[in-house]
């Protein structure tokens, strides 16, 4: 579960992926170089079977691989897998494990071979364990469902089986033409028994490198809480020849000095910077590298305001008043209000509070899933939602969903959804204004600039007679603790929340639009704040009916486009319903200075192995990086990524036996 803090905008939106040919130079030092940058948030563990936050991705990712990976193009290409082979159903998965990849210690000492018996015990812990990530898998490896809920207590009824030391094979409960990209994903990572047993409690403490072992590019050296993670390249990696790097060094930055960034780019102790072209200095910075600022691609990771329909907790209000806490209640569980909250966010405004005006809408976006993510023939996902919500009300008319515009912000049609919210919330007794909280963490400048922005709109719109905006402002842990690391649905305090972001796990709808069935207990409380299937709030908005829509979407595994035909239906009842709020892509389409070979660092659209965060071909040069050599760049990649994929899928016919 890719769950996102909000500000990961700043510290993780990294250049995108590919190779320059007009830069020539990356170093004039036979030496390798360290990647240096920074990262946001502590991880809880380094137990990466088991969580799927970001947080843990950042300090593991480089240091364990999983069955494939991914290449410049966003291809799937062997990692611990040498190859693989499908059967004719579609329902057998057999990897052959790689010969000679081992396991090493955090000294770099080897440990054992990674064999096949490895994977088939991070399944066994992830189930045991009850990873947060087993959303993933639960339903779709057979029998695995039933050993988790105890139906079955003997694992090896699971379909998962080491058939020799070097032989795994994956027996799926239905047809999953996606799943190897879920192999790119940490719960289906290899986990070394021995070890983790011989650790005990101690295994993936959060800060200790010695509780984990490691098969990667690098090997986890230090982690400081909110100081520094530091990594040296792993010299006995199988693949050592592809990694370009000595190490990896990233500093914790909590959003409150965005000029550091640029400051220490400038000194020489970052290779980039993301730059804020809403900061004081910037037009300084603007003037020293006014050939050298270009804007990275727009990533597949949504950040938006979350609507919670159950809040229990007030620890952190403005409401004075049980009256006003049970009138935001009633608001929030009417699809009209809810509306005209959504058009009434100004999103060009929103991310031109960290983009500048320039590039604001360059990071809009207007559906949760990202809308050229797929394709039907020659119709993208976005195209085949436009299509589905003609069916819906007249607001929904000439709306474009197209990234990089605000397609959703329409003060007329905020105006009139709030009319008739107004008249039915009135005849239940509901009393105005309605207050709604949103909390923020003071420290990061540009999310408290973001949420005032979102404050502004919503009032000028709609009138502060109607609607408040209460910013509740506190320090980082008590926003984690109310949001991003809550306990409970009833640890949820906000009313709206934009301190969540979601990026997707796998290649498929699926991965953005699952995670809002009411039976997906850990993110309903973290994105509506409830995590009951049979809440009333649920069944009062209708989200059983978006369950229905989803499982018949779900059950469609022969024909693609059949199946992207009915993730539409469900995505234009999310976006009609307004129950999450997209807002603004959380990596890319970012302003950045840089001295990384534009493009050379892994692609992709899902997973753990993506290039902000995964940094094994990642190469380093002197000259910072000029608009011009950028653009360039990215034209040979878009053009070398084009043919590699179509080369891809014609090979892929070749694994199915």
């Amino acid at each position: 579960m890719k769950k996102n803090r909000i500000f990961f905008t700043v510290g993780t939106a990294l250049l995108a992926t590919g190779v320059l040919a007009a830069c020539g130079s990356s170093s004039s030092s036979s030496a390798p170089k360290t990647y240096s940058y920074v990262y946001t948030a502590d991880p809880e563990t380094l137990d990466y079977i088991v969580s799927g936050k970001n947080s843990t991705v950042v300090a593991t990712t480089n240091s364990v691989d999983g069955l494939l990976t991914n290449d410049k193009y966003g291809n799937l290409v062997p990692g611990m897998a040498e190859s693989w082979t499908v059967s004719q159903d579609g329902l057998t998965y057999t990897y052959k494990i790689r010969e000679g990849a081992k396991w090493y210690t955090s000294d770099g000492e080897e440990y054992a071979p990674v064999t096949a018996k490895d994977f088939v015990t991070g399944i066994k812990h992830a189930a045991e364990a009850k990873s947060e990530a087993l959303y993933l898998i639960q339903d779709s490896i057979k029998g695995l469902n039933d050993y988790v809920t105890g139906t079955n207590t003997d694992f090896s009824n699971v379909g998962v089986k080491a058939v020799d030391d070097y032989t795994l094979e994956y027996t799926l409960a239905r047809p999953e033409p996606y799943w190897n990209s879920k192999t790119v994903y940490s719960i289906l990572w290899p986990v070394n028994e021995e070890f983790m047993k011989s650790k005990g409690s101690d295994w993936a403490k959060p800060t200790d490198p010695t509780s984990i072992l490691y098969n990667g590019p690098f090997i986890l050296k230090s982690l400081t809480a909110k100081s520094s993670i530091e990594f040296a390249k792993n010299e006995n990696y199988w693949d050592k020849e592809n990694v370009k790097i000595g190490g990896i060094k990233l500093a914790y930055f909590d959003g409150s000095d965005q000029e550091s960034l640029e400051r220490n780019f400038t000194d020489g102790s970052y290779n980039q910077a993301r730059l804020y072209p809403t900061s004081s200095n910037y037009a300084k910075v603007e003037e020293n590298y006014k050939d050298n600022i270009f804007y990275t691609q727009p990533g597949s990771t949504i950040a938006g305001a979350g609507v919670n329909i159950d809040r229990q907790s007030y620890n952190h209000t403005s409401k004075t008043t049980d009256e006003q806490k049970e009138s935001t209640k009633k608001a929030l569980l009417n699809k009209d209000f809810r509306q005209a909250i959504n058009f009434a966010i100004d999103r060009k405004a929103f991310s031109a509070q960290v983009n500048g005006e320039e590039g604001a809408a360059l990071a809009v976006r207007n559906l949760f899933v990202k809308p050229d993510f797929v394709t039907a023939g020659e119709k993208t996902f976005g195209d085949l939602v436009t299509e589905k919500m003609a069916t819906y009300g007249d607001e929904w008319k000439n709306v474009n969903f197209a990234d990089s515009q605000d397609g959703l912000f329409n003060a007329d049609k905020a105006k009139a959804e709030f009319a008739k919210a107004k008249e039915t919330l009135q005849a239940q007794g509901v009393q105005f204004p309605i207050h709604l909280d949103v909390p923020v963490d003071q420290t990061a400048k540009s999310s408290v600039s973001r949420v005032q922005s979102l404050k502004q709109s919503v009032e000028n719109v709609l009138g502060s007679e109607n609607v408040v905006v209460d910013v509740q402002q506190m320090t980082t842990d008590e926003l984690f603790n109310i949001t991003y690391y809550a306990a409970s649905a009833a640890a949820e305090d906000w009313d709206l929340s934009t301190a969540v972001a979601w990026g997707p796990d796998y290649e498929d709808p699926s991965t953005y639009l699952d995670i809002f069935k009411t039976t997906d207990s850990e993110h309903t409380k973290t994105y509506m704040g409830y995590d009951n299937p049979d809440s009333p709030a649920a069944v009062q908005v209708g989200l059983k009916e978006y369950d229905k829509l989803v499982n018949e979407a779900g059950a469609e595994t022969t024909n693609l486009n059949t199946r992207y035909e009915k993730y539409a239906a469900a995505q234009a009842w999310l976006t009609d319903s307004s129950l999450f709020m997209p807002i603004m892509v959380n990596n890319g389409a970012a302003p950045f200075i840089s001295r990384i070979v534009p493009f050379s660092e892994p692609y992709a659209q899902s997973g753990n192995k993506a290039g902000n965060v995964y940094f094994k071909t990642i190469e380093v040069q002197d000259k910072v990086v000029t608009k011009k050599d950028y653009e360039q760049a990215r034209e040979k990649w878009l053009k070398e990524k084009k043919e590699s994929n179509e080369k891809v899928q014609k090979e892929l016919a070749d694994h199915v036996k």
